[in-house]
Parts: C-alpha cells; sequence; structure tokens
C-alpha cells in the first residue's frame, strides 16, 4: 500500500472512536455486580492478587499499581508462573482479580481448582458466559463489540475498556474507604506529588530571628535595613504587642521612592506598609501556598499564631527549591 494514500488522522479518528464507545457500553453493565466486587474488596482482609496473560496481564500489573497507591494492597500474579511455585503468594484472606477478554485463557484456567480449593473468592474481568465467567464469584463484564484494528483481533478497545473498569472500581474503593490525599501521599513520598501533599508550610517556613520585622513607627531607612539583611524582600510591621498590621515589600520600597522622591526614607513603616496582608496557617500544605502566592502575584507569606502574632514567613524561593510545582 502506498504510505501516501493511508489517511493516517482518519484512522487514528477511528480508533478513538472505537475505543470510548467500548467504554461507553460499560455504563450499561455497572449493575450489582459491580457493587458487590468493591464491598467484597473494601472488606478484604489480606491481598488482590490480580493475574492474566498477555496484553490483559499488562492491563492487570497497572490496575494492580493503582489499586496500591489508593489504598487497596495488590499484587500481580503471573498465571505462568503460578503454576511454578508462586501460588505460594496466595492465601486464603486473598483475593483473585482474574483478566481474560476471551475467558478462555488456559494460563487463567488452570488457577480455578487451586482458587476453589482453598476458598479464595475470585472476581473476573470477562465475558459472562465463558469458562472462567461462569467459575467466578462475580463478573464484571468488559467484552466490547470489536476490538480498533482494522483486522479486528489486535487488543485495543478490549484493554481500553478493562483498564477503565479497573480504574472506576480503584476510586469507587479509594472513596469508600475515606482515602484522603495525605494517606496517596504517604506512598508516594518520593515523587512531584509527594512533595506537593507532603510538605507542609511549616516546613520550609522562616521562624524566630529570620523573620524581617519592624514596629509602626520604625523609620522607613530602618526598614529597608532590616529587609535587606533579612533577604526576603520584605518585612512585617507590628504594634507594641507584635501583632500583624501590615507588610512592606520591595515593590512598595520601589512605589514609595517614584511618590516622595528623597522624603520617602522620612517616613514611617506605617505610611507605606500594606495592610491586612496576606497569610497562611502553618499546617496548610506548601503547594496551598504557593496557590495563594501565583493568584495574588505575590512572594510571600506572612504566618501569623493564634493571637496574629508573626511566628514565620514562607517566601516562593523557598518552595520553588524545595520542587514543588
Amino acid at each position: 500500500m502506498d504510505k501516501a494514500s493511508v489517511d493516517i488522522i482518519g484512522i487514528a479518528e477511528r480508533v478513538l472512536k472505537t475505543e470510548a464507545e467500548a467504554i461507553n457500553a460499560l455504563l450499561n453493565r455497572l449493575d450489582d455486580n459491580f457493587r458487590k466486587a468493591a464491598e467484597m474488596l473494601c472488606e478484604m482482609k489480606g491481598r488482590l492478587i490480580v493475574t492474566g496473560m498477555g496484553k490483559s496481564g499488562l492491563i492487570g500489573k497497572k490496575i494492580a499499581a493503582t489499586l496500591s497507591s489508593t489504598g487497596t494492597p495488590a499484587v500481580f500474579l503471573h498465571p505462568a508462573e503460578a503454576g511454578h511455585g508462586d501460588l505460594g503468594m496466595v492465601t486464603s484472606e486473598d483475593i483473585v482479580l482474574a483478566i481474560s477478554n476471551s475467558g478462555e485463557t488456559e494460563e487463567v484456567l488452570r488457577l480455578i481448582p487451586y482458587i476453589k480449593r482453598f476458598s479464595v473468592g475470585l472476581i473476573s474481568m470477562t465475558r459472562p458466559d465463558s469458562t472462567l465467567g461462569r467459575s467466578s464469584d462475580i463478573v464484571l463484564d468488559v467484552t466490547v463489540e470489536k476490538e480498533a484494528c482494522s483486522l479486528g483481533i489486535v487488543p485495543t478497545a478490549s484493554t481500553t475498556a478493562t483498564l477503565a473498569m479497573g480504574d472506576a472500581l480503584a476510586v469507587a474503593l479509594l472513596e469508600m474507604k475515606g482515602f484522603k490525599e495525605e494517606d496517596f501521599a504517604m506512598f508516594h513520598p518520593n515523587g512531584s506529588l509527594g512533595k506537593k501533599l507532603l510538605v507542609r508550610v511549616k516546613d520550609l517556613m522562616h521562624t524566630g530571628d529570620a523573620i524581617p520585622i519592624v514596629q509602626l513607627d520604625t523609620p522607613m531607612t530602618d526598614a529597608a535595613i532590616e529587609m535587606s539583611s533579612k533577604r526576603l524582600g520584605m518585612t512585617v510591621v507590628c504594634d507594641s504587642h507584635r501583632k500583624i498590621k501590615g507588610i512592606i515589600t520591595d515593590g512598595d520600597l520601589r512605589r514609595g521612592i517614584q511618590r516622595w522622591g528623597v522624603e520617602f526614607f522620612q517616613k514611617r513603616a506605617s505610611e507605606v506598609m500594606t495592610r491586612n496582608p496576606k497569610t497562611i496557617d502553618k499546617d496548610a500544605l506548601a503547594a496551598k501556598a504557593l496557590s495563594v502566592m501565583e493568584q495574588y502575584s505575590i512572594t510571600s507569606l506572612v504566618v501569623p499564631d493564634a493571637e496574629g502574632r508573626p511566628t514565620g514567613v514562607i517566601h516562593l524561593h523557598d518552595i520553588l527549591k524545595k520542587g514543588i510545582v
């Protein structure tokens, strides 16, 4: 075939449409079986053992990984290796999730006698009328009308539908268990997600003598020196009781000089400061602090205590340096 005659965009559109239709078709199959499967896994004492051969196995690995990262312990068992000792990982407290498009995959069917012998729960993603489907306690029907390839045999729409069903199950379990951002972060401590969800403002903020602070009546010459020495591009302005009254930033200095000229340095902090500065709680996520800074186009936030006194300052550079983006 002449490459020039191939409608590449048309092929891609056909594939995406076919796979989208396969996922949409699952909506009509979300019945009591799905609810029972979710409840069964939510009450599971052991682990979910996911198994599948070939492309189904690859999808199974992804489903196991998604479940594990969202609070449902899951591992993948290669069906061909199971009969050579790996079946030892399956206990009576586990549940098996078997995946097979045809429901007749020989390597998967060989596991059924062992599963039944030890009364292990069996959920399958397959055709309900197949050997695997009839042998399962619960069947999630992932049958597709057709594959996306022109040959009609390459696993495409079928694997997409199975993966989507696995995602639906994982998210249902996530919400049933009350899984939160903090829980997710615990399983992702080394990635950017972990940094976003684990690092708090209190972990990054400048405290104690590192906080630039001046009084309401402090001359701007002294305020400028305080800002320069603490190197945060700002200073908090407090009253005699150390309560936060305002903030002075590098921008305030530039605007003040432009407005008053040399007379600017004869002003007091109270005359230059921005009142009611943006603040954030020390226990808030650093990612939340970044969001606030982006929203208001500022580079720092004051961290007050319960009495409105400054206990810290978090700067944009500290957040970026930590890799929270």
